[in-house]
């Protein structure tokens, strides 16, 4: 067994393992396991550019990789959207 290969470590691996779990059960307490990987997505972004850029850094960075995505509710919740009330259009002005 190899523990250290160049720059790539176990040590590395124990250490991004601490801060997801840190951060699921500090700051986001409650994980959906639909979501989970996206949870390990924004980890692994905080984690690869840790050293590099500060928070401000890092949060234009994150802007610049989601402009122009979108993200639906059905892709959110793992659900289809279901109107909440019907527009009968009573009640509404004529004109």
């Amino acid at each position: 067994m190899q523990y250290v290969d160049g720059r790539v470590h176990t040590n590395g691996l124990e250490n991004f393992w601490s801060l997801l779990k840190r951060g699921i059960s500090g700051t986001y307490v409650s994980v959906e396991p639909f979501h989970l990987f996206r949870y390990l997505d924004e980890q692994t972004f905080r984690y690869n550019n840790r050293k590099d850029l500060n928070d401000g850094q890092r949060f234009a960075l994150a802007m610049t990789q989601i402009a122009g995505k979108r993200l639906t509710y059905s892709e959110l919740t793992g659900k289809d959207q279901s109107p909440r009330y019907e527009t009968t259009g009573a009640g509404q002005a004529q004109a």
